[in-house]
C-alpha cells in the first residue's frame, strides 16, 4: 500500500506507514463502486423481507418438521424453548446428512436430536455483507433472524440472489 503523504510502499494491510508514520487504516477500507457493493455495504438484512420462521419446540417430531417445511416450500426450520428463544435448525441439509438413509424410522423422532444447535443469526439491522460473509465461511444456506434472542424471520441465499438480481434490472 502507497503512503499519500511520503510514496513509501508499504505492506499491504499495514495500519500506519513504517518512513512517516502516516495513518493508513482509511486507505484499506473497501469502497462501494456500483449499486450492488452500495447494497451489500450498506442495506439491512431487514431490506430483503425475511420469512417469518416456521418455529417448532424440540419435541417436535421429524414427521411434523418436513411437513411443515414441504407446505411452506421452505429449506429450514426453526427450533425455540417455551419463551420463544432459538435453539437450533433444522434444514434440508440436516435431512440428508443426519438421517436419510442413516437413520431407519426417524418419522416419530424428536427433531432436537438432528437440528444444528445454537445456529449462526443475524439480526434486521446488520448489513447484508455481514450476512452473505457468514452464510459463506460456514456454508449456510439459511440464517436465522433475530431480535432480543427471538427469531424473527429467516433469510435465505435465494433471498440474496432475488435482490442482487432486482439491483441488476434496476435502471440508474
Amino acid at each position: 500500500m502507497i503512503c499519500p503523504t511520503c510514496d513509501h510502499d508499504n505492506l499491504p494491510g499495514t495500519e500506519h506507514c513504517v518512513k512517516c508514520l502516516s495513518d493508513l487504516t482509511a486507505l484499506d477500507r473497501p469502497i462501494a463502486v456500483d449499486r450492488i457493493d452500495r447494497s451489500l455495504m450498506e442495506d439491512p438484512v431487514g431490506i430483503l423481507r425475511p420469512r417469518d420462521p416456521i418455529a417448532l419446540a424440540p419435541t417436535a417430531t421429524l414427521r411434523e418438521a418436513i411437513a411443515a417445511m414441504l407446505e411452506r416450500d421452505v429449506g429450514a426450520v426453526l427450533v425455540v424453548d417455551d419463551a420463544g428463544g432459538l435453539l437450533g435448525i433444522l434444514s434440508e441439509r440436516d435431512l440428508l446428512t443426519k438421517v436419510a438413509g442413516i437413520v431407519a424410522d426417524f418419522a416419530d423422532r424428536p427433531v432436537a436430536e438432528f437440528m444444528t444447535p445454537a445456529p449462526e443469526v443475524v439480526q434486521p439491522q446488520d448489513c447484508l455483507a455481514f450476512a452473505l460473509h457468514k452464510m459463506d465461511t460456514g456454508g449456510y444456506r439459511h440464517l436465522p433472524v433475530v431480535r432480543e434472542g427471538k427469531p424473527v424471520g429467516v433469510v435465505s441465499v435465494r433471498d440474496l440472489l432475488r435482490h442482487m438480481t432486482r439491483l441488476c434490472g434496476a435502471k440508474g
